[in-house]
């Protein structure tokens, strides 16, 4: 039996990838096997093996009688499994010299994977694995994991569509009615990245006998599924409080910010865990239980374009900059036409502020965020190489000879 001193160090090394050792589907996994040697060793075979799998597995128990019976629930899902032989085991033995020794392997990742996930029920990971055979010994082995995010490009239709709700609920104490609260609230898009700031547009009209307290969090809930049973952990990632609202009071939470912290990002397509987010908004009433508003949330890895379209630019900036809460139109490096040569800045100033309460008479009693959508989605201005409305002193007369 060959002795362990031969071998000082058996080791996997990752080229770093794209990203500094952060894959995705569809990129090549490169690396090598090093083995430093202090003699000669005589090898069977070396090779390496790259997988991928995810896993979801917890118990429950249940009493039958006097005893107590546990349930096992495991689901796996692969979505690596290759193999690359680096010495083939031919028979015969291959004699490696005193020194050290590098041998280079490359993986073709699929296209479609899961994004690398730690969890209480389950998890998702990716691993490199090496195996040196050698005569009369005992495989020696190396591991190295990797990290895969699956890119979730929040800029598309369906993550840049706004979300909005209403809920209401009686407030009930001891069989009797204490009145209503009501809430309506809205955010601009569906799709977020972590460190972005959520504006959140709330209304919240308390009828009831009793002070409320509004709050809002970013909930994560992360399902996992096995035997046809899930299992779900719901945790708070970010909250933020409003002030307390009196009997028969009322009040607007015009852009209310909520930054995202770093969390990681949705898993929507794998088959036996899934991670999710979503907004609440929720209004503590006294004797009773909470008045919850739930708006559906993706956390994506690929941020918003800040150019990408008027809606999409639009939004960037309201995410990352609260300034246009003052109703001040954006500069747009982008010409022809600039808005302000087209309407002037009174005219401006004058169309997109809120109405005043003495103009409209009843006209507030619905949500404040209604106004701030008509701003959002006003058309940009026609283009036209004609001025439809000449100055007399720009008309030129006309020849009447020519």
């Amino acid at each position: 039996m060959q002795p362990l001193g031969k071998i000082r160090s058996f080791a996997l090394e990752l080229a770093g990838g794209p990203a500094q050792g952060v894959y995705r589907g569809g990129e090549l996994l490169s690396g090598q096997v090093v083995l430093e040697l202090s003699k000669v060793l005589k090898v069977r075979a070396l090779e390496v093996c790259a997988r991928g799998l995810a896993t979801a597995h917890w118990l429950e128990s249940r009493s039958v009688g006097m005893n107590t019976v546990y349930s096992d629930y495991t689901a796996y899902e692969p979505y690596l499994r290759a193999r690359c032989q680096l010495i083939r085991d031919n028979g015969e033995v291959t004699v490696l010299q005193a020194g050290k020794h590098e041998f280079p392997f490359t993986f073709q990742l699929p296209e479609t994977l899961a994004t690398s996930f730690e969890g209480r029920h389950g998890n998702v990971r990716y691993w490199v694995k090496a195996r040196l055979h050698r005569p009369w010994s005992v495989v020696k082995k190396a591991k190295k994991e990797f990290t895969v995010i699956e890119p979730i490009d929040i800029n598309t239709p369906a993550l840049l569509a706004p979300q909005a709700g209403v809920k209401e609920k009686l407030a009930r104490a001891w069989y009797c009615n204490r009145g209503q609260v009501s809430v309506s609230a809205k955010i601009d898009r569906k799709g977020y990245t972590p460190g972005e700031v959520i504006p959140i547009f709330a209304e919240i009209d308390n009828c009831s006998t009793r002070t409320v307290v509004p709050k809002a969090a970013i909930i994560q809930t992360q399902t996992f599924i096995a035997r046809g049973a899930k299992k779900q952990k719901k945790s708070v990632v970010a909250s933020i409080a409003g002030d307390s609202i009196a009997a028969g009071k009322r009040e607007v939470w015009h852009g209310r910010a909520l930054k995202i912290p770093p969390v990681g990002p949705s898993i929507l397509q794998c088959r036996i865990i899934r991670v999710e987010y979503a907004l609440k908004v929720c209004v503590d009433i006294p004797g009773t239980s909470k008045l919850l508003l739930e708006l559906p949330l993706v956390i994506g890895t690929i941020p918003l374009h800040p150019f990408g379209s008027r809606t999409s630019s639009i939004s960037s900036q309201y995410s990352v900059n609260l300034d246009w809460l003052r109703m001040v139109i954006p500069e747009e490096p982008e010409a022809p036409p600039e808005y302000s040569s087209v309407v002037s800045s009174e005219e401006s100033a004058q169309n997109l502020s809120p109405p005043c309460p003495g103009e409209l008479g009843n006209g507030l009693e619905g949500p404040f965020f209604a106004y701030i959508q008509e701003f959002r989605y006003r058309p940009p201005p026609l283009y036209s190489e004609v001025d439809p409305n000449p100055t007399p002193d720009s008309i030129r007369p006309r020849c009447m000879t020519c």
